[in-house]
This record gives structure tokens, C-alpha cells and sequence, in this order.
């Protein structure tokens, strides 16, 4: 079984907040600040509606029966239209279980949204069973099927009065969790040029989802624990040889961490 466990990290999409609020001449940084205020009024959060939201980067840990990969998609100067592309196309060629940590809350949303922005075509992942009758009862867009594992959702028991933070479960389990970076830092950083730095930051947290899905592959049996351990193995043999700083930086807060249970 392919599994694909993937992340994105987002911006406020200003060229929508010109159009929808009638904010032309202002620059990027001064629309956010007037979507963020908006939004406050209206909902009480600062946090933008999904359709609000610009993708800029898009993580993904790739494991295959004898491969395993982390990276991100496209160059950084890549289109956000080339990036969701990317996104499906490896969709439809490993037809993987994705994985994610509150995807189906944030992530999948914004990618429909984005996705529906580009007039991108994506036939395999909105397959529900029409051309294929296996993605009738387990589909990528059911809340309830497999083929897209939330794993905050699932960890739940899908009760939103549960959900945890993926840092703070990384953490507890001995992962290393967020390293310096936050999605709440990632639009100053943006502005700042300091796009590998998110895509970086991106992809650390590709590796916390990962390795909590190993932990529940363990805990429902789909993984005993020599098997476990050797998928660990697998990754931080990955990561120490890697020679990308912030991959090995991760393998050695990783060495650092709670022993493993």
C-alpha cells in the first residue's frame, strides 16, 4: 500500500481580499491586515475563511513498498496552479491512502478552493464510485473511509471537543514537533522572502504526521512492533543521510526525544 502523507502552508490571498472588499492600492501587507480586521468583526477570530487562503507550499512524505521520500512540491518559484497539479498527479499515479492531520478541516478545503481558483481537473481524487466501483464505500472525500486518513479527526473519534494540536502530540510522543517555525509565523515570513524556510518548516511537519501514523498503524495492529521499528528505522536513516540541514536537524531532535514505547 502507497501512502502519501501531505501538508500545505498558506497566505492570505490578497488579490481576492482586493476584489472582495474593494481594497485596490493598498499593498499585500496592508489587505491582510484589513481581511484579518474583517474577519475579526464578522467572526470574532482573525483567522481567514478557506476560500481566503493562498497555497505556497505543499509537503509530503511519500512511503512505497521500497521507497520512502520527503519533500515539496515544485520549485520555489513555482505557481500555486503547478503545485496543486503536482499534488494530483501524484494521486493518480501511486493511488495512495493520504494522510493528514486535520486535512479534512483545513487543508482538503483550501485545495478544493485553490483548486476550483486554477480550474484544475483532478478526476481520480473526486472519484466516489461512478467509474470505479472500489471507490464507492472508501473514497478520498467520505469523512468515515481510509483512503484519506485525518488522523486529528480520527484520533478524536471525530469529536471536535477532542481535537489536539499535531505538535503537542508529536511532542508527547517523543517526535520533535514544531522547531521554531509556526503556521501562525508563516506570512511574515513570506513577505520576508523566506520561502525555503516554509517550505522547510512544511515539511518537518509532514514527518511529526508521519510518524504519529506509524504510532496508530502500531496501535491497530496494522504494524507489530519489529515492523514499527523498522519503519522508524527507515526514516531516520533517511533523514540522517539526507544532507538537507533542517531533515538532519529533525533525525537529531528525534534522537533527543522520549524513548519509544
Amino acid at each position: 500500500m502507497n501512502v502519501l502523507v501531505f501538508d500545505i502552508e498558506t497566505v492570505p490571498d490578497t488579490e481576492a481580499g482586493r476584489r472582495l472588499y474593494d481594497l485596490e492600492g493598498l499593498s499585500d501587507k496592508d489587505v491582510a491586515k484589513a481581511m484579518t480586521h474583517l474577519r475579526q468583526q464578522k467572526s470574532g477570530t482573525e483567522f481567514l475563511a478557506h476560500h481566503l487562503h493562498r497555497i505556497v507550499a505543499i509537503s509530503l512524505v511519500l512511503r512505497t513498498r521500497d521507497r520512502f521520500n520527503v519533500w515539496s512540491l515544485g520549485s520555489e518559484t513555482a505557481s500555486e496552479a503547478e503545485l496543486l497539479q503536482r499534488f494530483y498527479d501524484g494521486i493518480e499515479r501511486f493511488n495512495p491512502t493520504l494522510v493528514s492531520w486535520n486535512g479534512s478541516g483545513f487543508d482538503l478545503p483550501v485545495i478544493h478552493y485553490r483548486s476550483l481558483r486554477h480550474s484544475i481537473s483532478a478526476p481520480r481524487y473526486w472519484e466516489v464510485g461512478e467509474e470505479d466501483q472500489s471507490f464507492r464505500y472508501n473514497n478520498y472525500l467520505a469523512r468515515f473511509h481510509w483512503r484519506h486518513t485525518d488522523l486529528m479527526d480520527v484520533l478524536a473519534g471525530y469529536q471536535p471537543r477532542s481535537f489536539a494540536a499535531l505538535d503537542e502530540v508529536a511532542t508527547l510522543l517523543g517526535f520533535p514537533g514544531k522547531m521554531g517555525m509556526s503556521g501562525a509565523k508563516v506570512w511574515d515570513a513570506y513577505l520576508g522572502g523566506e520561502l525555503a524556510a516554509i517550505r522547510d518548516y512544511c515539511e518537518t511537519d509532514v514527518l511529526n504526521t508521519y510518524l504519529v501514523y506509524l504510532r496508530f498503524e502500531l496501535m491497530r495492529g496494522h504494524l507489530n512492533p519489529e515492523q514499527h521499528a523498522a519503519e522508524c528505522k527507515i526514516v531516520r536513516d533517511h533523514l540522517e543521510a539526507s544532507g538537507r540541514p533542517h531533515l538532519e536537524q529533525f533525525a537529531a531532535a528525534w534522537a533527543r526525544g522520549l524513548p519509544e514505547s
